[in-house]
């Protein structure tokens, strides 16, 4: 005998298709929506993880200025202080500085020269006397060049006197004094 199926089998059969694709349609946006949320997930940890870094930087760098800024203040007390020594160690060296000069102007003066006045004003020594002839001024020039405690002598003028028994010339000459501090220089670096 022949057999008829009276159910409603294609549309069983389309309710079974269209649960199998609602199943894989469901399965396949669940795990668009896990690869989606782990990507998100992954690139806010390494922005997150980026930020820390640069926080973590740039409060170093803060630290780093507040180190140089103290460097720098201290390279400037470091200065301020050698300039001082240096001016100590200048008036410690001048300290003898007459008895010196008298000493040198005495080997270097030749016969012929003779001194009135030395006057000293800072580091410069204005000479003031009388020569004989011309010739014993230039040796006394280059004496004092040739000397370990002047340097240049300027003579700043000759002039003949004609009213004295001897023919003598009156001059003028500015010498300096090696490793002098200026009075000026030392008066400002005390204040």
């Amino acid at each position: 005998m022949a057999y008829i199926n009276l159910l409603p089998w294609r549309e069983a059969a389309l309710k079974a298709q269209q649960k199998e694709y609602f199943t894989i349609l469901g399965a396949v946006g669940t795990i668009a929506l896990a690869l989606v949320l782990s990507t998100n997930f992954y690139y806010d940890t390494r922005v997150n993880g980026q930020n820390t870094k640069n926080q973590y930087l740039k409060n170093e760098i803060s630290q780093l200025d507040i180190q140089i800024t103290e460097i720098q203040n201290l390279n400037a007390k470091k200065a301020a202080l050698q300039k001082r020594i240096n001016v100590v160690e200048q008036l410690q060296r001048s300290r003898n500085v007459g008895t010196q000069v008298l000493d040198e102007i005495a080997k270097i003066i030749p016969n012929g020269i003779y001194i009135i006045e030395l006057e000293k004003q800072g580091n410069t020594l204005q000479v003031t006397g009388k020569s004989e002839s011309n010739n014993h001024l230039a040796n006394m020039i280059r004496a004092v060049e040739l000397s370990d405690l002047f340097v240049g002598a300027t003579p700043e003028s000759i002039t003949a006197d004609d009213g004295s028994p001897k023919l003598l010339s009156s001059f003028k000459m500015k010498v300096k004094i090696k490793g002098l501090v200026n009075d000026a220089t030392v008066n400002r670096g005390s204040k």
